[in-house]
């Protein structure tokens, strides 16, 4: 069991790292360098069904990553980050352990109060993506 909370961890960590490196090439016409003019306020979420448990998350913007670990519970959120101006992309990956097949788990990033994406995933494994360029 131990050896799947370590593959699964070490997954959703590249597949973060993979996004992060796609958002950062992706073009916005209204914004030609790529990047936030002025810094935001920023939370991460994690929401999982009734009797799931989240295990891991991944979160940060750019190149700043955080991980947390042996967590538990259905619900998690990050402390408030002020992302500075230039920032490209933000991302948040989780992985929750579900009752059944239809467990569910959300992952959120708000920005400045406002949901800005929202992925999630259902099934027993759950692991849960979502990524957003400002």
């Amino acid at each position: 069991m131990k050896n799947t909370k370590i593959k699964t961890w070490v997954l959703s960590f590249f597949a973060l790292m993979l996004v992060t490196g796609f958002m950062g090439c992706k073009k916005d016409d209204d914004n030609v360098d790529g990047s936030s003019k002025t810094s935001h306020k920023v939370v991460f979420k994690m929401v999982a069904s009734a009797g799931s448990s989240i295990s891991t998350v991944v979160y940060g913007y750019d190149s700043q990553i955080t991980s947390a670990t042996t967590l538990s519970g259905t619900t998690w959120t990050s402390p408030e980050i002020t992302v500075p101006a230039g920032t490209v992309s933000l991302n948040v990956t989780g992985n929750a352990r579900g009752v059944d097949a239809s467990s569910s788990l959300k992952a959120q990033i708000y920005v400045d109060g406002e949901l800005k994406k929202e992925g999630s995933s259902t099934g027993a494994v759950l692991s849960a993506l979502a990524s957003y360029s400002l």
